[in-house]
């Protein structure tokens, strides 16, 4: 289940069964076939363009969590390890696991981190008891992955050490990265390709294992579980035009991933436009517009273990 921090807005397909990153690209490509160092390397871009926010919000837990020292925490869903990375530069005296289903990228984790972090392949929903006991734990757009959002925070409540925080990155608002009108087809092409992502996400929700339809209200949840609520921020990702190659890059798979996800969903006309944001040379392709930008908001939802 290996998130990243796409808001589910990000990747979906973000996703995959498996794992943030994966699930939303790569569908039902056996494990053996699938390109894990394509996936790493745009997972970790992915991570390092919400490095800011998740440094911010980090340094907001540090001090949500008051007086009691951290000693473990846990990224539930860490795909190749950059949020874990922060995470343990804000808590420099605690062991922190990078935790995810992939073995390739927890491997990927050990190596960019040179040893810093810990790791701790799961399966979840059926290997949470193997995650052992923390003092925090963050877990960034995993959930959604998980048939059973409420059984499956209820599960991470359980691990929790007394006065210990839970801290779920969920939600949040889609990227943008170009303006309404930007001389491609009709204007408002981004908001209807929203509209077919979320169709799709809610699709690809129906058909998780354990699938249980959910009023997604994250407080409420966190509350179910046993937790106390203590507190919701949102956390800006702002990168103005013009962008830097590799944001460039990134843009570009996602917009691959969504042309392979949503092309015969859209009209004509919307995928020419993406066609055209596609093409590598083409100076109205994402890669060189000058107006291209990435602008997105990532909401970080906690609760303490009383």
């Amino acid at each position: 289940m290996s998130a990243q921090q796409h808001g589910h807005s990000h990747g979906h397909g973000h996703s995959h069964s498996h794992s943030h990153g994966h699930a939303h690209g790569h569908g039902h490509v056996p494990a053996a076939d699938f390109d894990w160092d394509a996936l790493a390397a745009h997972l970790e871009l992915e991570a390092d363009l919400r490095a800011g926010a998740v440094t911010e919000a980090g340094q907001w837990l540090f001090g949500l969590h008051g007086e009691g020292e951290v000693r473990r925490v846990l990224d539930v869903g860490s795909g190749p390890g950059v949020i874990a990375g922060l995470l343990a530069e804000v808590f420099p005296a605690a062991e922190v696991v990078a935790v995810d289903q992939s073995a390739a990228l927890l491997e990927r984790a050990r190596t960019r981190s040179g040893g810093r972090l810990g790791t701790q392949q799961a399966d979840l929903p059926e290997e949470f008891g193997k995650l052992g006991e923390a003092d925090l734990i963050w877990s960034g757009n995993a959930v959604h992955h998980l048939g059973d959002q409420q059984a499956a925070l209820t599960s991470l409540a359980g691990v929790l050490r007394p006065g210990g925080l839970l801290a779920v990155a969920e939600s949040g608002l889609p990227a943008r990265y170009l303006p309404r009108d930007f001389g491609l087809g009709r204007p408002g092409f981004q908001a209807r390709m929203d509209a077919a992502h979320e169709d799709g996400f809610s699709a690809m929700r129906a058909e998780l294992p354990g699938s249980t339809q959910e009023i997604e209200d994250w407080p409420a949840m966190l509350r179910r579980a046993g937790l106390t609520p203590t507190g919701t921020r949102t956390f800006l990702v702002d990168h103005p035009a013009p962008l830097a190659g590799p944001v460039r890059g990134y843009l570009h798979t996602q917009l691959t991933r969504r042309h392979d996800q949503l092309a015969e969903q859209l009209d004509a006309e919307d995928r020419a436009t993406l066609e055209a944001l596609l093409a590598e040379d083409a100076l109205t392709g994402i890669l060189h517009r000058p107006d291209a930008f990435y602008l997105s908001a990532m909401t970080v939802h906690t609760a303490r273990r009383d």
